[in-house]
C-alpha cells in the first residue's frame, strides 16, 4: 500500500466556549441566572454588580439591565457629631426609670460586654425560623410530666416520626433505639400514646385508620354522630375504605343521611397532620416578564427584579494598556473580555426572551381577553416560524421562565397545547378542553355525576370531537376523580 498526502476542504460547525455560555445562560432560570451572575462576579475582577443610584455612564457592550443611567449625585458629607444620624434621638434623658432597661429607650441595642470586631454579631441568625414538627414535639415533651426513662423513649419516637407525622419504625427498633432491655413493648406502647395527645392532632400513629381515630376521639363529645365514626373508621375501615357504602350501612345499622353525615366527618379530618407543621420556607416564583394591557394594548416587558444589572468596573478598566503583554495586563485583558462578553449575553438572552414572549401574547391573544376556555392550540414550531428561530431556541428560552399577567402568573410552556380537531373542521387546543371539562364537572349534580362517556357527547354536541379515553386521560391529569368516587347521597 502507497502512501500519500491529500489536501481536503470542508465546512463543519464548531460551538466555541462563548457560543456554548451563551446557550447555556439562554437556558436558565431566573433565580440559576442569579446565581452564575454571582459566581462571576466572585472571579472575575472586571464584573460588578450595579447599585441604585451609583451607575456610571457606560461604554457599548459594558452595561447590562437597562437603560442608559447618570451618574448618581455626591452624597452629603457627615458632620463632626454624631447626632446628625438620628437627631430626633441625640438627647440623652437626665434619668432612665429604674425598672426601664437600655433597649427601652434605644431601639438600635447591641449587647456589650467587647469591641465591635470581637463579637461580631450575626443579624441573620437574629431572624425568626420555623420550627420543624419534631422542634414542636420536643418541646411539648419538655413541658409535660415525663419521667427521665420516659423521655428518652418520647424523644426517640419523635425521632422515627417522618414528615407527615407518621411513626415509620416499629415498637422493637425504638427499644432498640433507647437501648433498655429491661423495656417492654408495653412501656414503649403507654410513651406513644402519650406522645400521641400531643399537637398537631393524630401525630405519631402507625397507619391510617390509628391517625383518624386519634383525631376523633379528641373531638368534643357533643360531635354529631361521633360514636357510630368511631365505629365506623374502627370496625369497617376496610370497607371505607373501598366505598363499599351499602355493606357498611347494613352492618352499621346507618341511614343514607347518617353515612353521609359520618363520611363528610371523616373528610374533615387531617391525614398528614405533619403537614400542619411547615418545615420548610415556601419557594415564591420570580416572574421574568410582566405583561400588562394600557391604552388597550397588551405590553411585555422584563421584570426589572429578576434581570441581574451588570458593569464593567471603570477603575480597573483603565489599567488595561494595549501594546503591554505582560502577565499583569494579559490577565486584565481576559477579564475584560470575559466580562464583556457575559454582558453581550444577557442581554442578548432578554431581547430574545422579551421577543418569545410577545409573541406568545399576540397568539394567545384570546385567552388574556377571554381566559383559558379561548387558548389556541400553539407548537415550538409556530412561534420559530415567525421569529425565524430554531425551535431548540425557542424550547430553551420558554423553560423555567415565568410570565405574571392579570390573570396570574403562568410557565412560558403552559401557553403550549396539542389540537384536537372539530366538527366543522377547525381545532381546538387541549387546554381549553381541559378548562371546558373542568367547568362541566364542577357543575355536575352531586347524585347523578357525569361519566366521561357524558362528557365526550356534551363536548361532540358543540363540535368538539373527543373520545372518551382521552376524556380520562384530561381529567386524570387534573386530579380528578372517576364519577362512581364522585357521587355524593345529598
Amino acid at each position: 500500500m502507497k502512501q500519500t498526502l491529500q489536501l481536503r476542504l470542508g465546512q463543519q460547525l464548531t460551538m466555541t466556549p462563548q457560543l456554548q455560555q451563551s446557550i447555556r445562560l439562554l437556558q436558565l432560570s431566573a433565580f440559576d441566572l442569579r446565581q452564575e451572575v454571582q459566581e462571576a462576579i466572585e472571579s472575575n475582577l472586571m464584573l460588578e454588580a450595579e447599585e441604585e443610584g451609583d451607575t456610571i455612564e457606560p461604554r457599548n457592550g459594558d452595561y447590562a439591565g437597562g437603560a442608559d443611567l447618570e451618574l448618581a449625585a455626591d452624597a452629603a458629607p457627615f458632620g463632626n457629631g454624631e447626632e446628625e444620624l438620628n437627631p430626633e434621638r441625640s438627647a440623652l434623658p437626665d434619668e432612665l426609670p429604674v425598672d426601664s432597661d437600655w433597649s427601652d429607650i434605644y431601639d438600635g441595642y447591641l449587647p456589650t460586654g467587647g469591641s465591635r470586631a470581637e463579637e461580631e454579631v450575626d443579624f441573620l441568625a437574629l431572624r425568626a425560623t420555623r420550627l420543624t414538627l419534631r422542634d414542636q414535639l420536643r418541646w411539648q415533651i419538655n413541658l409535660s410530666h415525663f419521667s427521665a426513662d420516659d423521655e428518652a423513649i418520647a424523644t426517640a419516637i419523635v425521632d422515627a416520626i417522618d414528615d407527615d407525622g407518621y411513626l415509620g419504625c416499629p415498637l422493637e427498633e425504638i427499644r432498640g433505639t433507647v437501648g433498655d432491655d429491661d423495656l417492654s413493648l408495653q412501656d414503649i406502647e403507654a410513651v406513644l400514646h402519650r406522645v400521641q395527645s400531643l399537637e398537631p392532632v393524630g401525630v405519631g400513629a402507625r397507619s391510617l385508620q390509628e391517625c383518624l381515630l386519634i383525631q376523633l376521639r379528641q373531638l368534643p363529645e357533643d360531635t354529631p354522630l361521633l360514636a357510630a365514626a368511631i365505629t365506623v373508621c374502627r370496625d369497617h375501615f376496610a370497607l371505607l375504605s373501598a366505598k363499599d357504602y351499602a355493606q357498611i350501612r347494613r352492618r352499621a345499622l346507618l341511614s343514607d343521611q347518617d353515612l353521609e353525615a359520618i363520611r363528610h366527618l371523616i373528610r374533615s379530618l387531617n391525614p398528614r397532620p405533619g403537614s400542619l407543621a411547615g418545615t420548610t420556607e415556601p419557594d415564591y416564583i420570580i416572574p421574568d416578564v410582566l405583561v400588562s394591557k394600557r391604552d388597550g394594548v397588551w405590553r411585555v416587558e422584563l421584570n426589572p427584579e429578576a434581570v441581574p444589572r451588570l458593569r464593567v468596573n471603570p477603575d480597573y478598566a483603565r489599567l488595561v494598556r494595549r501594546a503591554d503583554q505582560s502577565q499583569d495586563n494579559t490577565c486584565l485583558k481576559n477579564h475584560l473580555n470575559e466580562a464583556r462578553w457575559l454582558i453581550k449575553c444577557i442581554a442578548s438572552r432578554n431581547e430574545t426572551l422579551v421577543r418569545v414572549a410577545s409573541t406568545l401574547v399576540d397568539l394567545q391573544r384570546g385567552f388574556f381577553e377571554h381566559g383559558v376556555e379561548a387558548m389556541k392550540p400553539l407548537v415550538l414550531r409556530d412561534v420559530a416560524e415567525i421569529l425565524q428561530m430554531h425551535e431548540s431556541t425557542v424550547s430553551r428560552v420558554t423553560t423555567q421562565k415565568y410570565m405574571h399577567t392579570p390573570r396570574g402568573t403562568f410557565e412560558l410552556k403552559y401557553f403550549f397545547s396539542s389540537h384536537l380537531s372539530t366538527a366543522a373542521g377547525g381545532e381546538c387546543s387541549s387546554t381549553a378542553i381541559r378548562a371546558v371539562i373542568k367547568k362541566l364537572i364542577a357543575a355536575e349534580p352531586p347524585r347523578k355525576p357525569l361519566s366521561d362517556e357524558s362528557i365526550s357527547r356534551i363536548l361532540g354536541a358543540q363540535g368538539i370531537e373527543v373520545a372518551r379515553r382521552t376524556i380520562a386521560k384530561y381529567r386524570e391529569g387534573m386530579g380528578i376523580r372517576p364519577s362512581h368516587e364522585r357521587k355524593r347521597l345529598l
